[in-house]
């Protein structure tokens, strides 16, 4: 049964139905998430659709080509390395553990480094004073550097990159998030919610925390883009993921001795490592502008 309305009601969407609708206005964000759930996909059921497992070796079919290729075959659609490994399979394996342990990377490292800067942008004096400086200093050093320098004294393996890569991201997280918590601080909205009574936590999740999230969601795509490149940079240079396990890095050092007699086995991941960079990019410039739209309606 239909029902109508009697009176003339403007509808008004939420925040989120607003940010949504500025972000698909730009057809290259767009593309730029579909790019980014697909690779969500293949992180979630990546394993229920490859032919063969990564590991599995073809000895009859070594270094063939992919399969438009003249020498080429449907079997393995791009092609199998010096091993016989099909590069299909092992691609999207590599994707899952590159592209699913920055996720968790860079979430983790986000959620500690917003509470630990957000109580160094809440309190003022020589401790909030001294963390800043300290997080400078370690802000000029390249994430990629401190991760090896830890991996080398952890030792190399998956779990030690993955704490060598968290310890690096959360000083970005805490530095940024405590500069923008000190400016909205001072800002008179917070004043007035000061001479109101609010207390401290409820000025933090009610009035600064909402303004702060397009910074959040800027350094958050860029720590990610930064994560995937030091995992697969570890990988390349053997500190990382080690063999037999597929890892895009790590799959781009072992094909570049066959590089020139094989280049699908590096162009692969290649080609998986340069899309996860550019989709996470344009989903971050599209977030970002899209959040600033919103705030000018």
């Amino acid at each position: 049964m239909l029902k109508t309305s009697l009176y003339q009601e403007e509808l008004h969407p939420s925040p989120l139905q607003q940010t949504w609708l500025e972000f698909s206005k730009s057809h290259v964000a767009f593309f730029g998430l579909c790019c980014f759930m697909f690779f969500v996909f293949l992180m979630l059921i990546g394993p229920y659709i490859v032919p063969y497992t990564p590991q599995t070796q073809h000895t009859e079919a070594l270094l063939i080509p992919p399969a438009w290729a003249p020498n080429g075959g449907i079997d393995f659609m791009l092609g199998t390395d010096a091993l016989g490994r099909d590069i299909l399979t092992r691609v999207i394996y590599g994707s899952r553990v590159t592209f699913g342990i920055s996720l968790f990377l860079v979430m983790i490292s986000l959620i500690v480094g917003v509470v630990i800067g957000a109580l160094a942008g809440m309190n003022r004096g020589m401790q909030s004073s001294m963390l800043n400086h300290l997080l400078d200093s370690i802000m000029a050093i390249p994430t990629l550097l401190i991760a090896i320098i830890i991996v080398a004294i952890l030792g190399p393996g998956l779990v030690n990159s993955m704490w060598a890569i968290t310890l690096a991201l959360i000083p970005q997280f805490i530095h940024y998030t405590r500069d923008a918590v000190k400016k909205e601080l001072d800002k008179p909205y917070v004043t007035a919610s000061r001479l109101d009574g609010a207390s401290r936590m409820h000025i933090f999740i009610h009035s600064v925390f909402p303004n702060i999230i397009q910074m959040l969601v800027v350094q958050g795509t860029h720590a990610l883009s930064t994560a995937i490149l030091d995992i697969s940079a570890l990988g390349f240079l053997s500190l990382g993921v080690q063999a037999p396990k597929a890892e895009l890095g790590a799959m781009l050092s072992e094909g570049l001795d066959i590089a020139y007699i094989a280049p699908w086995s590096i162009a692969a991941p290649g080609a998986a490592i340069f899309l996860m960079i550019v989709s996470i990019n344009l989903v971050g410039d599209g977030l970002r502008t899209a959040l600033h739209n919103r705030l000018l309606h």
